[in-house]
């Protein structure tokens, strides 16, 4: 048994040395963070040394972060995946109603929280041209939560709207003549969204969440409560795909579908009907996920979603494509790698570190973490 596995480890180094060099790599930076987490410093060449100093506190942080990016690129990658499982073609659109989401929710956030205090117009289009400031606002969990919760509401359902529109002027049509004229089509609706929107909101980066009073003391440790507002509503978000998937009979036709859509129509399944479903569930998760976001941000730019999309497909491909549960899972690896990374490299860098561990898990594991797995 022992020699047979050896066998088998030998095969894989000679056919793949860089998942080698990898390994080695991930042991040496366990050393090293165990060495700064003990305060041990151990001079090597020139200004470089093996471990330093990490405060328990800021490592703390730093994982903090990652499940917070990692939930939005995974709550944003499960629209993704079941497009992909059930429609059979990679949306390219999907960043933009990620834009869409936060734009609109918003716009009705803030009409709320600022009502009586900015015009209205200026408040509908998400802080567009000049006027009061965000504090002035007043935009938090805090001052204004019934207009935050509200937002979550508009997010979903104007990202909803968008979405089916995209599909019965776009991609219905054009059902049947295969993926790469649908992902083509995909990258035409995505410009003509992100262009609307800039036509709409103007494009320029802007502050959208008051500052004031946002962190408390929760069990001893300070808290932002737009980032645990963030973790509540995507985990409930994702408990809930959960039990619609595995117990109703529209998470069963999901399942089926993407099984063998033709299976499925034969066995009388209403196919239309469960690809409405589909970009309904997609898209307000999508809208939510920008939403979100911005929340945990604070800033908000007509291309937010085009500079996500990457992360979410990266999530998607590296959870399994087709599989929600991998783009969960493939979302907080992505999120925890993005931010844990900071300990050795600048954060100009740490995109390209999340993008390296995707390369690396697909090298030994070429259908993702719960490859093989459709829907669910």
């Amino acid at each position: 048994m022992g020699g047979s596995e050896s066998i088998t480890w030998g095969a894989r180094i000679r056919e793949q040395p860089l998942l080698f060099v990898a390994i080695i790599a991930g042991v040496l930076l366990a050393l090293d963070l165990i060495a700064r987490l003990a305060g041990i410093e151990i001079p090597l060449t020139g200004s470089r040394t093996f471990g330093g100093t990490l405060t328990f506190g800021r490592f703390r942080g730093l994982i903090w972060n990652g499940i917070v990016v990692g939930l939005i690129f995974g709550l944003a990658g499960i629209g993704l995946s079941m497009t992909y499982s059930i429609l059979n073609f990679a949306n390219f659109s999907h960043g933009d109603l990620v834009t869409t989401g936060a734009f609109t929710g918003w716009g009705a956030a803030l009409l709320v929280a600022g009502w009586g205090t900015a015009d209205t117009g200026y408040l509908l289009l998400v802080r567009s041209g000049s006027g009061e400031n965000v504090n002035e606002i007043g935009a938090s969990i805090v001052e204004a939560p019934l207009g935050i919760l509200l937002g979550v509401a508009v997010a979903a359902v104007a990202t909803v709207i968008v979405a089916v529109a995209i599909d019965r002027l776009v991609y219905k049509p054009m059902r049947g003549r295969g993926g790469i004229s649908l992902l083509i089509a995909s990258i035409g609706a995505a410009l003509a969204l992100r262009y609307v929107i800039q036509l709409v909101y103007d494009g320029t980066n802007r502050g959208v969440t008051s500052t004031r009073d946002v962190d408390a003391e929760i069990l001893s440790l300070s808290v932002d409560l737009h980032e645990a507002s963030l973790v509540i509503v995507a985990v409930g978000l994702m408990l809930g795909m959960h039990l619609m998937l595995q117990r109703t009979k529209l998470g069963k036709a999901m399942r089926a579908m993407a099984d063998n859509k033709d299976l499925a129509l034969v066995t009388g399944i209403p196919t239309e009907r469960v690809v409405t479903a589909t970009w309904v569930i997609g898209g307000a998760l999508a809208g939510i996920s920008g939403y979100l976001y911005v929340l945990e941000r604070g800033t908000i730019e007509f291309n937010l979603g085009w500079f996500l999309l990457l992360f979410i497909f990266a999530a998607v491909i590296l959870g399994g494509i087709g599989s929600i549960y991998g783009a969960i899972a493939g979302g907080f690896v992505i999120g925890f790698v993005h931010e844990v990374s900071l300990i050795w490299i600048p954060s100009d860098f740490n995109a390209a570190a999340a993008f390296v561990i995707m390369i690396l898990v697909l090298l030994y594991r070429p259908q993702g973490i719960f490859g093989g797995v459709t829907t669910a």
